[in-house]
């Protein structure tokens, strides 16, 4: 009996022991959402476009905080409720109150905490509200209070409000684009934040935000060339100098009408000269070059670009059909460019040049595919059920060379070969990024004379294997002509949208502290 209770005492030691310490770590919640939405796309995102994940499901957003990770095992740590769309239209305000609250419900069950992660894109449009992500972190603050420091990571194509700025504590960016690096920054933000819990600094003395009056497509942004490369180049200096944490450029959203829409700077740290110097480097910097931005490859008609690619030497030949670009906020269903390839002689037979077009939903066309199989001839319209401003649905037909089923975005994705075109047409629309959505439905781009995306500047996977590219400027919800928008609500003047007689104010403004007030 002696030896039952000695065994149980060191055992109920060895328990108090390990609750002690974890008791010492940080206890941190994971919450965000995270879109584009453009607001001149026809189109409505609904809750389940978000995928979301709850609980445990919400560390596969986070290599960094897998099970048996450094940073896991740094904090106590509270996954609520974290969704992801695929860029679209603007977001239905039942959704967005049924994700908000869900958020906040999970929120309260584990109350209160020394951090937030908050994870959010920053272009998300709400019916109704101009400022969603500002919303959300204000009625995250109302549950948790003001004692908990929040860290939020962004996407530089995001949009950063006051109330943003105000509501978080921390803030960072991602500092590529293509975003090469997202998952880096998002580690960033995680870091901040366990150094500012682990050492007791707490929150950042000071917060300097500049508004940047600049709004310029991430096509001619990227930082794969000048003169972005040299800008974004010069962020993580910045946040070398004494008394800075971090500093970050946002580019913002150019698909949406709203008062936030424009470029940011936002610098934190604990000196507050340093923090505004260089806030004020950085916006300086940005504007110093604003007139050197161009497209980051070739932009031309698509007539222009087909003669381009049917006369070259080489291919893959890669031609982004950007208008009704998906991982921008298009509907993915713009009917326009196919059709055009269609009408093209150098394309009606089979021994023409190969092209894959990627792609276009048609529901009916798929649920037909299937009901008739691989090999068999189908002839249905597709396209144009979101958005038909520029052309109506279309009838295509052809051969069913392959059918996938299970795709998260596309759920069914079916080939069919008309002429010398394999036209990818799905039950849902869906961006084609990688080498492997191809092979996975029997397409081989480095074999194929012309590859056809509905994307503005490649992902590294397909930028690798061109051997010609040419950025078509097509119509559709994100149109990369900015002056055929008709913008009415955001802020002027503009650049590149108006002449500036005088430089703009440029200087940094002082966020206060997240308090209550």
């Amino acid at each position: 009996m002696r030896k039952i209770l000695k065994i149980s005492l060191i055992l109920s030691l060895i328990f108090t022991i390990g609750c002690n310490k974890d008791s010492k770590k940080p206890k941190i919640a994971i919450a965000g959402l995270a879109i584009e939405s453009s607001t001149f796309s026809p189109a409505k995102t609904h809750e389940e476009d978000f995928h979301a994940r709850i609980g445990d499901e919400v560390f596969t957003f986070y290599p960094f905080l897998s099970k048996d990770s450094l940073n896991r095992n740094r904090a106590n740590w509270i996954p609520t409720l974290r969704g992801h769309a695929l860029p679209g239209g603007i977001v239905t305000k039942k959704a967005y109150e049924s994700l908000v609250k869900k958020t906040l419900s999970m929120l309260k069950e584990n109350m209160p905490y020394d951090g937030l992660f908050f994870d959010i894109h920053g272009a998300m449009s709400v019916e109704g509200i101009d400022d969603p992500e500002g919303d959300f972190i204000k009625r995250i603050r109302k549950l948790i209070g003001y004692e908990t420091i929040i860290s939020t990571s962004m996407d530089l194509h995001g949009n950063v409000s006051v109330d943003l700025a105000k509501e978080t504590d921390l803030i960072t960016c991602y500092r590529m684009a293509p975003h090469e690096d997202a998952i880096e920054s998002k580690k960033r933000a995680v870091n901040n934040l366990l150094e500012r819990l682990e050492t007791g600094k707490g929150k950042p003395v000071y917060k300097a935000r500049i508004e940047v009056p600049i709004l310029l497509p991430g096509e001619k942004t990227s930082t794969r060339v000048e003169p972005g490369k040299s800008l974004y180049a010069k962020v993580d200096p910045v946040t070398k100098s004494p008394g800075i944490i971090d500093a970050a450029i946002w580019v913002g959203y150019p698909w949406a009408d709203e008062p936030r829409n424009h470029a940011v700077v936002v610098v934190t740290g604990d000196i507050k000269e340093s923090v505004i110097q260089s806030a004020e480097y950085l916006a300086q910097s940005f504007w110093e070059v604003k007139d050197d931005f161009k497209f980051v490859a070739p932009v031309a008609s698509l007539d222009e670009s087909l003669d381009l690619a049917i006369n070259s030497k080489t291919y893959p030949y890669i031609i982004s059909d950007m208008g009704d670009n998906p991982t921008a906020g298009g509907a993915g269903d713009v009917t326009w460019t196919l059709n055009e390839l269609l009408k093209r002689n150098e394309f009606k037979k089979n021994s023409g040049p190969s092209v894959i077009y990627a792609s276009i939903p048609g529901p009916k066309l798929v649920e037909k595919a299937v009901e008739l199989g691989v090999g068999e001839f189908v002839e249905e319209f597709v396209g144009a059920e979101i958005d038909d401003r520029y052309s109506p649905p279309i009838k295509i037909k052809g051969k069913i060379k392959s059918i996938k089923h299970g795709d998260i975005h596309a759920e069914t994705e079916v080939v069919v070969k008309s002429g010398s075109i394999n036209i990818i047409v799905t039950k849902k629309r869906k961006p084609y990024h990688y080498e492997s959505d191809f092979l996975d439905l029997g397409l081989e781009p480095r074999k194929s004379n012309i590859v056809i995306v509905k994307i503005g500047y490649l992902v590294p996977e397909l930028y690798n294997i061109n051997k010609g590219w040419t950025m078509a400027l097509t119509p559709g919800g994100v149109d990369q002509d900015l002056f055929r928008l008709g913008y009415k609500r955001i802020k002027r003047p503009m650049f590149p949208l108006d002449k500036f007689k005088t430089k703009p104010d440029l200087s940094a403004k002082i966020i206060e502290t997240s308090s209550k007030e």
